[in-house]
């Protein structure tokens, strides 16, 4: 089982991560030497879900409606995470078994347990059953749309009425069907804009009667399929929702993402300003051996744990008002018409299957979840240059960078925009960063979030500018701040 204590000899070199070790757990085959041979001086301190009042930072809670983990196995692990939303699968299939009986005993102590610990629940409300779809193959009827009849279109609203008045005052937020615009989720017939529409506008009035006030989630698109949004907008689909989520899985996350998001934020503007943007599902697999998507390429659970920050850090740049990881743990079983024979079972977790142990990617999520709550914010208090003189596998011009704002302090990041497959080696770089009017910078520590390690680091002061000599550049996002900015639990005061 990998722990923090595992990576605080400090920052590591990505190319030494080569993935897990068979009975061992370890997340690298080996270590290369740290950045800097003199230790941290602490690391992140952990906050968890009760401590935070607020945050944009959650967790997938998917397939219980087709039981492929134990919820109770995870509740003590992401107590301590620091997430607070939680992406709950209500499953048509399981709540009612037997026509006009619902049963939610099983979604009552998801939804309880989770409200325990600090972590609200927000319900996906979907897929088929297998009653009303009888030509379903799978008993769970996934990605089945209750269309094909009067009597399954009636049952459907049956059961979320049912839904919405059992979870009055629990749940508010409910999220209408899951990536409508794909095949394998929309079935049997084509995926339609007008289908989609008109489905969203007989389930939203539902809701609205049973749980007034409630806050409507539509789309939970796959990718980002332009048209086809641009389509359900003309259909009306503006007017029946509050939110709109996307799933937005691509091995480079950076790549058109902003543009992407830009786009559909005008798009939505232009139909109803009010509605605002999720990014509802994402993230990527810890081993080659999983299904899904991006399961084409050899992953690891290191490359993970780096992917996982450059996704989150990208996604609370754009200031997404809700940003959630795909998944909370691995799941048994999960197969899909058209996967890989020989891949089954999904390996995006922040915990392990079977066992429940905490991965790499774990870690990362939570030194974020510690640092990026509702106190931090995406501002342009600062601004960042970079000189590279030895850099050999991109151009400055390539370094992403964001910065936030905590306490007064700023937030800054940078990072190489690469293939996280290739383990990039570290680079060497001088990091500039100019303050603006009402950011302050006294002393400045570097947070490598892949640890939660915090290093002292010294650089040269004029004015509101501090040049910082000899920092290291990876393939994800490392964090210059003020040390006041962040709870830190002390190990040392070492210079580096």
């Amino acid at each position: 089982m990998i722990t923090r204590r595992f990576f605080s000899s400090g920052l590591l070199s990505a190319a030494g991560c080569a993935g897990a070790l068979g009975q061992s757990r370890l997340a690298c085959a080996e270590t290369a030497a740290p950045f800097w041979a003199r230790p941290a001086i602490g690391k992140v301190k952990p906050r968890s879900g009760l401590e935070i009042e607020a945050s944009p930072l959650g967790v997938g809670f998917e397939t219980l409606d087709r039981k492929m983990f134990l919820p109770e196995r995870t509740f003590n692990a992401l107590a301590k995470l620091g997430v607070k939303w939680a992406r709950v699968q209500t499953g048509w299939c399981r709540c009612e078994a037997v026509k006009g009986t619902y049963d939610f005993a099983w979604l009552d102590e998801v939804v309880d347990g989770l409200s325990k610990i600090g972590v609200r629940p927000w319900f996906n409300v979907g897929y088929g059953n297998k009653l009303y779809t009888p030509d379903a193959p799978e008993a769970t009827a996934v990605g089945w749309i209750p269309e094909n009849s009067g009597e399954a279109r009636q049952a459907w609203l049956a059961f979320v009425r049912e839904l919405a008045r059992h979870y009055r005052g629990r749940v508010s937020h409910f999220e209408l069907w899951n990536e409508p615009n794909e095949m394998p989720f929309w079935r049997p017939g084509k995926p339609t804009p007008e289908g989609y529409v008109a489905f969203i506008r007989r389930t939203a009035e539902v809701l609205r009667v049973e749980s007034p006030g409630c806050v409507i989630d539509g789309g939970a698109f796959g990718g980002f399929p332009t048209e086809f949004f641009k389509a359900c907008l003309e259909q009306g689909l503006a007017r029946h929702v509050d939110r709109i989520s996307y799933h937005p899985y691509a091995l480079i996350p950076e790549q058109n993402y902003e543009k992407c998001v830009q786009a559909w934020r005008d798009l939505l503007a232009a139909a109803n300003p009010k509605v605002a943007l999720w990014q509802g599902e994402n993230g990527c697999p810890s081993t080659a051996t999983s299904t899904g998507a991006l399961s084409e390429h050899p992953w690891t659970e290191a490359r993970q744990a780096r992917w996982l920050l450059r996704r989150v850090i990208n996604d609370l740049r754009l200031k997404l008002e809700l940003v959630s990881w795909y998944h909370a743990c691995d799941q048994v079983g999960y197969r899909l018409v058209g996967y890989p024979e020989g891949k089954s079972g999904a390996y995006y977790g922040l915990m392990r299957m079977g066992d429940y142990t905490l991965k790499p990617s774990y870690y990362a999520y939570q030194t974020l979840c510690a640092l990026f709550d509702a106190q931090t914010q995406a501002n342009s208090c600062a601004s960042l240059a970079f000189c590279a003189k030895d850099l050999t596998v991109a151009k400055e011009a390539q370094i992403e960078q964001a910065v936030f704002v905590r306490k007064g302090a700023p937030v800054c990041a940078w990072w190489l925009p690469l293939n996280v497959m290739n383990d990039t080696p570290a680079q060497r770089v001088d990091v500039t960063v100019t303050l603006k009017e009402g950011a302050a910078l006294s002393a400045p520590v570097l947070v490598d979030p892949l640890s939660g390690s915090v290093f002292k680091t010294e650089g040269s002061r004029e004015g509101g500018r501090w040049v910082f000599a000899g920092l290291p550049l990876t393939d994800y996002p490392l964090l210059i701040t003020d040390e006041g900015a962040a709870e830190i639990d002390q190990i040392g005061r070492a210079h580096v």
